[in-house]
């Protein structure tokens, strides 16, 4: 009889960006693979990882994530220098690059990454298109939300 394997999470997700949605207007949703260092692939299977403040810069036809931040393990080799704010490139094709260029200096928009996850053995980064919302926007929103919950609560009784 084969032995049966011990239930593994159902959860892939790594890190999470909440105050992205409260900040930010976003709009179309991409996804990025990372191009990481094996002490980094480590920190992260560990949930050593922090994407709350992260962007994405888009320099010379390549796109770097800025402000996350994998911290090393305890154990990390010695002769292996551990930054743990260093740029990590995103792989993306030529398409999205252009098109994401394109968005960015002609429409204004930023990149604001909103979550990390696991794709098979992959780590992947969902980032979006964004507007910075000003202060009136962020009540309207907030008002918005309220008066849905009440209406919930109303059409329930």
């Amino acid at each position: 009889m084969t032995k049966k394997k011990s239930p593994k999470s159902t959860s892939n997700t790594i890190a999470l960006n909440k105050k992205a949605r409260h900040e930010y207007a976003l709009h179309d949703k991409y996804e990025a693979g990372l191009e990481l260092q094996g002490w980094e692939v480590k920190s992260i299977r560990a949930g050593k990882v922090n994407i709350s403040d992260t962007y994405i810069h888009l320099k010379d036809g390549e796109a770097f994530l800025l402000g996350s931040q994998i911290q090393p393990l305890n154990s990390a080799s010695t002769h292996v220098i551990c930054d743990p704010m260093r740029y990590r490139k995103l792989l993306l094709s030529r398409r999205e690059l252009d098109r994401l260029v394109g968005a960015v200096e002609r429409e204004g928009f930023s990149l604001i990454a909103t979550a990390m996850y696991w794709r098979k053995c992959w780590v992947k980064l969902e980032f979006h298109l964004a507007k910075g919302k000003k202060t009136h926007d962020k009540r309207a929103d907030i008002k918005d939300r309220d008066w849905n919950s009440r209406q919930r609560q109303i059409n329930e009784t």
